[in-house]
């Protein structure tokens, strides 16, 4: 048995199919039910029913379930520490959408390296489906995030609303122009956005993150929804410009972790995230 098999393991027992695990991992489908084969051979055990709706774990593999994340997590721990210099106790995880890398997690890394000088932090930008799976996978401590799912043995713990605000290049705009860019925020903004606006046209431009709305706004001209937050610092640089009366939509950010972990200091870095995400 190896990392691979296990991993592939716990991708098909989140996603609830090959096929779906297969994208995840970047694999061929046939590469994801070789691992899986190799490993029920190795165990002696059938571990997932396949069916037309996807593959459900079987009582062997609901019992491997635990150890595969152990294993995961016991080579993920290995490799991080073994390398870590001694005076580093303990190294956290965390991964975020890039949006909440402006401001936010800067700070919080500026905090822990203030609280707890001797502990390493691996951080890393991800969207929702990767973060989710290294969360399951036991490789990521903590994940900031829009729109997580939900799975067995993980917290999901709303931390604060992000104000999404229309800003533009031009001052005198009173709503979105033809050169609007559309930031895919998710399904709750897209069902606001669409009441709010209902005669307005399939905007030219759409993006997935809103870091890239504000760059090509910054370079083309134009306008999107950005978290106020991000926006704030280019708005008195007088680089953007809110758009007055255009609707503003509250948009959650949640804090995802292991209901339980091994890690002595996370419960110490999510202490440090509230504290920081709570309002002045």
């Amino acid at each position: 048995m190896d990392i691979d098999q296990a991993r592939t393991f716990l991708a098909i027992a989140a996603y609830g199919s090959f096929l779906d695990a297969s994208r995840h991992l970047n694999l061929t489908q046939s590469t994801v039910s070789a691992r899986i084969q190799r490993l029920e051979d190795e165990l002696g055990v059938r571990l997932f029913v396949r069916n037309r709706s996807g593959a459900t774990l079987t009582t062997g593999g609901r019992r491997f379930d635990e150890y595969a994340k152990r294993l995961v997590l016991t080579a993920e721990q290995a490799r991080h520490h073994v390398g870590l210099p001694s005076r580093y106790r303990a190294t956290v995880r965390i991964g975020g959408r890039i949006a909440l890398w402006e401001g936010l997690l800067p700070n919080w890394v500026g905090w822990m390296r203030n609280q707890a000088p001797d502990v390493a932090i691996h951080a890393e930008i991800g969207f929702e489906e990767d973060l989710m799976r290294r969360l399951i996978e036991g490789t990521l401590d903590i994940g900031l995030m829009y729109s997580p799912s939900h799975s067995p043995g993980l917290i999901v713990e709303h931390l604060f609303d992000e104000n999404l605000i229309l800003v533009s290049s031009r001052p005198e705009d009173t709503r979105p122009g033809d050169d609007y860019i559309y930031v895919e925020w998710g399904p709750a903004f897209e069902i606001q956005h669409a009441l709010s606006y209902p005669d307005l046209e399939p905007p030219p431009q759409v993006v997935n993150i809103g870091w890239l709305g504000v760059q090509l706004i910054l370079a083309n001209g134009g306008s999107c929804y950005l978290p106020e937050r991000m926006a704030g610092p280019l708005i008195a640089a007088g680089r953007l410009h809110a758009v007055t009366g255009a609707p503003r939509y509250a948009h959650p950010t949640y804090l995802v972790y292991p209901k339980e972990s091994d890690n002595p200091v996370a419960p110490q870095a999510l202490d440090g995230l509230r504290a920081l995400a709570r309002p002045a």
